[in-house]
């Protein structure tokens, strides 16, 4: 699931630019691309999540982003991606699975989540509570058929994403968002917190 929450924060990227674009497209563009800098430059970045997707997942927390490093804690489960592993603990099982961390296995929503932003075509506008970037999939584009990425006015801190994916539609909302002085240490797996639990095959 946190695939999901990273592709639908990462719907803030820009890509290339086309001779089809608009002034207001290549705005969108611009903007999306300063908010992604923000959530997954270098420097790293923090931030609350709140998602309820009728019929197929609920769930509120804290990520943290650096790289191709992760680490989400959320009331049952909570994961750490060191680039190299991606470790889950169950805190209700007590257990704890292993992955490599590209393996597709260690989320069964993955799939449903796929993005590619030359899919989409962009366009902005403005709101009272900030502004309003739109993602309209292409012809035959399967997966995420719209997105819009609310972004603050001032910071262009982002405060929510609300995605169709077929007959779904939700909000992710985001708050406390940091970026920046986000240490590595973050992104190691605390195995002596855990010495416990039972490690399951993966």
């Amino acid at each position: 699931m946190k695939r999901f929450i990273l592709c639908i924060v990462a719907l803030m990227t820009v890509y290339s630019i086309n001779a089809q674009e608009t002034p207001n497209s290549r705005q969108a563009r611009k903007m999306f691309n300063q908010t992604y800098q923000m959530v997954f430059g270098p420097q790293g970045s923090m931030l609350q999540y709140n998602v309820n997707i009728i019929g197929i997942y609920k769930t509120q927390g804290r990520i943290w982003y650096k790289g191709k490093k992760s680490k989400f804690v959320e009331p049952r489960i909570d994961a750490w991606n060191d680039g190299v592993k991606y470790t889950r603990v169950d805190k209700k099982k007590k257990t704890v699975s292993v992955y490599d961390a590209n393996d597709p296995k260690r989320d069964k929503y993955a799939n449903k989540f796929k993005f590619n932003p030359e899919n989409y075509t962009y366009s902005i506008a403005d709101s009272k509570e900030g502004y309003l970037i739109t993602l309209k999939a292409k012809k035959n584009v399967k997966g995420i058929s719209e997105a819009t990425a609310l972004i603050d006015k001032i910071t262009r801190y982002p405060k929510s994403v609300k995605i169709r994916l077929g007959i779904f539609s939700t909000t992710i909302k985001i708050s406390n968002f940091k970026t920046g002085g986000i240490s590595d240490d973050i992104f190691v797996f605390p195995a002596q917190q855990y010495k416990s639990y039972k490690v399951v095959n993966t």
